[in-house]
């Protein structure tokens, strides 16, 4: 056991700073490999070379945990006490089955919540070619254990964390694991340093990465939970579930609305048994009656019906939400910290310029068929093109058969004509690569690729136009390098092309015979371009008040000539862009205190990108986070809103992701923060008119208390709530989109339901509507249409009734805008609203109109004038708050 938990030790080391003899010796094994005996003895020590899984919540689980949000808390306990104590066994069954139906559409959005781990597991390689007791053979990669000799070649994914021993031009793309868009040229020189960057430790293999080119062999260091991929896994698992705004702000209000309904309805209790001499049972009903005016029910189902509709409309527009609280949080982002490769750029190496003859050409110049530096990248070339069009190689390779391509020089016709005959593979030591082809006169064609300088050194002349070879001479030399600066400033890899034609084939073929005598044919400069509608998104983001932070594996230099395109910094902002080597150097206090700095970070591990989001959160930040590897789960999961890419993205980023670009554009996050404002804005709307409804059927009961009158029943209030509240609050949440939205700065964590005049409109609209109420009440009693009490009593109570219904459906119009007048907004826009105000009208007119439910529902008819009355305070309702809004607006409080 000593022996086991001793070994487990040593996987925590950091190898690359290690020399191959020193780690065969700290893990025991030998250049041939471990013996099939200790690779199984090992195998019962650390298990299989796999993720563990994540502990995952069962749909049980899930639907107990719906019912720990305050607000349904409160619900239950109303339903219980209507139906326990006042035998309201109606209102019970509504309240019950709207909390219901809620967590029910909870389990079902949050049933594929926790997909990442499982992600990475299946992303394992199945098997693995390793050398066991001097042979070959091909096992299960579950089955590599610490110690075991692993052999790589193109094509391969990488099985586990590697110390390489051997690389014959070894090239490993990592993107993935380090946001690195270039395959790494790998070597096995023991590196200096107890803080080597992943992305620059060039003698290690980590699992899940693609072998691109050559061929290597390394020494497993580190399996299942102990790889990088794994330290990954570890932080999704503990990973702290972040509690969107909406969230906090239905909390806050399920917790404000208690406290006030329970001090309202002590308040009436006393006042009516004290003052009024009212039986404790009967005020204890009346209280019921106040809990069912005062909680607005139909709350959490209403905003996740509107959540819901919001998410259909993304959808449709290529966002694709995984958790309904995502569409709101999108409209309260302050953050936008953005993966760079495949995100804000294309992750697609292209040629971007040509150097030759003296003159810079863009890739979008014409360039003569044959021409040498043209030639010469195509020739000195491992690109496969396969039956259906697509390539198979190095990216930067694929980079250029695309450019020869698309100029119409197809390199599979050109190799018919002149054959290969032999090559001089490219080594990391002299950056160069060399192909011989055989012409139709029997001569030799040279073409070699690599680094300019290189070449520069091997070349004794150069091509200065069409046909036209001069002595390469300083000046030259100069210019070329000089050139060669320019563009690399511009994060841009350049690589230099030469050529030579000679009568026989060298004996032997290699570099000292082949790469000698060049003629310098021209630069060819590349990059991950970014994508084209990219830079609109960055500026839209800008004017919405929203800042784009960039984050990236690459280098500084790429990462800042990227975001300067961009337009996320200002081009040559040196102090915009901070490194992960210096953000290692700061403590978090002096990170926080100077976060706001930086826009871009360049070199980042996983553990950067958690740290740089939790930072901006600290500073009160709503934050998105986008990314498509698996470097950006930890970040993803840890943001208020984890944005996942659906086409180049890793299962894993989506897994842990709250929504998913269908199309992997970054334009359509702008868009779904759009929906996500308007969503958050109709939300509103819909909680503005919910509670100042509400807040005017508890005044109309509190004064009707006070004054001992007559009070409404519970299930006339319960019917007010049913077709008042539920149809036209979800048709206010289908509103158009107003004007300008995008134009507000964002409202950020600290913003809530009451925000930009909310609660002041639900205070004076709650008292209008419940002051017109009584109004209505008194004057059915002063103008009485009977002689005896009682039915001057029934005649407005009815009154009352009617009146505290349809004011709210006039009122309903009011709040299609906050501020806007609605004669700006327009009465008849939104065809779902309408339809509700109709049908919401006629169920109230029902159960007084209709014979039959008079009895059922404590009214009785009404007679034109009355009708009048009421329709009147609806009326004055509308023009009262349209005036209190235009008064506003000139107060410049919109």
């Amino acid at each position: 056991m000593a022996e086991a938990d001793a070994r487990k030790q040593q996987l925590q080391e950091k190898f690359y700073n290690q020399s191959i003899d020193t780690v065969r010796k700290e893990l025991d094994t030998a250049v041939d490999g471990l013996t099939p005996q200790d690779a199984d003895r090992r195998f019962q020590e650390y298990g299989p070379n796999a993720l563990a899984e994540g502990k995952r919540k069962t749909n049980f689980q899930r639907f107990i945990d719906q019912f720990k949000d305050f607000m349904i808390i409160v619900l239950l306990v109303a339903a219980l006490v209507s139906g326990f104590v006042g035998h309201e066994w109606a209102d019970a069954a509504i309240i019950l089955a709207v909390v219901l139906i809620n967590a029910f559409m909870g389990v079902i959005q949050e049933s594929k919540a926790e997909e990442a781990i499982d992600a990475l597991r299946e992303m394992s390689t199945p098997d693995a070619h390793v050398r066991r007791g001097g042979e070959v053979l091909t096992v299960k990669s579950e089955q590599l254990v610490p110690g075991d000799v692993v052999l790589l070649e193109a094509g391969d994914i990488v099985p586990a964390d590697l110390r390489l021993t051997d690389a014959a031009s070894l090239k490993i793309e990592e993107s993935a694991l380090t946001g690195e868009s270039v395959p790494v040229e790998k070597d096995v020189a023991t590196l200096d340093g107890d803080d080597v960057g992943i992305g620059d430790r060039t003698n290690m293999a980590f699992m899940n990465a693609n072998v691109t080119y050559g061929r290597g062999e390394g020494i497993v260091v580190g399996t299942g939970m102990n790889t990088e991929v794994g330290r990954i896994a570890g932080m999704i698992n503990s990973a702290e579930e972040t509690t969107t705004p909406l969230q906090t702000n239905l909390n806050q209000l399920g917790k404000i609305l208690t406290v006030l309904i329970l001090v309202i309805a002590a308040v009436m209790f006393l006042v009516g048994i004290l003052m009024h001499g009212q039986a404790p049972l009967d005020m204890l009903l009346i209280s019921i009656s106040l809990a069912v005016a005062a909680i607005p029910e139909g709350l959490p189902a209403i905003v996740t019906i509107i959540l819901a509709l919001g998410t259909q409309k993304m959808a449709k527009r290529n966002a694709l939400v995984r958790k309904l609280p995502a569409v709101e949080t999108l409209g309260s982002t302050d953050i936008i910290a953005s993966d760079k490769t495949g995100t804000l750029t294309q992750n697609k190496m292209t040629v971007e310029q040509m150097y030759y003859w003296g003159k810079l050409h863009p890739a979008t110049a014409d360039i003569p068929l044959d021409n040498n530096a043209l030639l010469a990248m195509n020739l000195a070339n491992d690109t496969k093109i396969q039956p259906d069009g697509n390539m198979l190689g190095d990216p930067t390779e694929t980079a250029l058969v695309q450019y020869g391509l698309d100029k119409g020089y197809d390199v599979r016709e050109e190799v018919k004509k002149m054959p290969r005959v032999d090559e001089v593979p490219f080594d990391s030591e002299r950056k160069l690569m060399s192909t011989i082809h055989q012409l139709a006169d029997g001569t030799f064609y040279v073409a070699v690729k690599g680094a300019p300088d290189q070449l520069l050194e091997r070349a004794t002349q150069i091509e200065v136009g069409e046909n036209d070879v001069q002595p390469l001479d300083d000046r030259e030399k100069q210019a070329v390098l000089a050139q060669n600066t320019a563009l690399a400033k511009q994060a841009m890899r350049v690589l230099g092309m030469a050529y030579k034609i000679v009568d026989t084939l060298p004996d032997p073929v290699d570099s000292q015979t082949v790469e000698n005598d060049l003629i310098f044919a021209g630069l060819v400069a590349m990059i991950d371009p970014e994508r084209p509608e990219a830079a609109q998104a960055v500026a839209e983001a800008k004017s919405a008040g929203i800042r784009p932070i960039m984050i990236t594996g690459d280098h500084q230099v790429t990462a800042e000539a990227i975001a300067g395109r961009l337009g996320i910094i200002d081009p040559g902002d040196d102090d915009a862009v901070l490194t992960g080597a210096q953000l290692d150097e700061m403590s978090d206090a002096d990170f926080e205190k100077h976060v706001s700095q930086y826009s871009v970070y360049a070199r980042v591990s996983p553990e950067h990108k958690v740290r740089i989001v939790k930072a901006w959160q600290k500073r009160g930040k709503v934050v998105a986070m986008t990314g498509d590897g698996v470097n950006d789960a930890p970040a993803l999961k840890s943001a208020d809103i984890g944005i996942g890419m659906g086409i180049t993205g890793t299962e894993v980023s989506k897994g842990a992701s709250d929504m998913v670009l269908a199309d992997d554009n970054f334009a359509t996050i702008v868009v779904a923060v759009e929906e996500g404002r308007k969503v958050f804005a109709n939300i509103q709307k819909a909680i503005q008119y919910l509670l100042s409804a509400n807040l005017g059927e508890v005044l109309t009961l509190f004064m009707m208390t006070m004054m001992g009158w007559d009070v409404l029943k519970p299930v006339q209030l319960l019917w007010i709530n049913l077709v008042t509240d539920t149809f036209p609050a979800i048709a206010l949440g289908v509103e158009p989109t107003e004007p300008g939205i995008m134009k507000r700065k964002p409202r950020g964590r600290k913003s809530n339901f009451f925000s930009g005049g909310v609660a002041s409109s639900v205070i004076y609209q709650g008292i209008l509507e419940g002051a017109l109420t009584l109004g209505v009440y008194l004057f059915g009693i002063m103008n009485p249409v009977h002689t005896s009490a009682g039915d001057i009593h029934a005649d407005a109570l009815t009154m009352a009734y009617a009146t505290l219904a349809l004011i709210q459906l006039f009122h309903a119009f009011n709040v299609k805008s906050i501020h806007q007048s609605l004669f700006t907004v327009g009465f008849f826009k939104n065809k779902a609203f309408n339809w509700a105000i109709l049908l919401s009208t006629a169920l109230v007119a029902v159960t007084i109109l209709v014979p039959g439910f008079n009895g059922l529902f404590h009214v009785r008819e009404l007679d034109g004038f009355q009708w009048l009355t009421v329709l009147s305070a609806g009326v004055l309702m509308l023009l009262i708050v349209e005036i209190v809004k235009f008064v506003q607006r000139r107060m410049g409080k919109e």
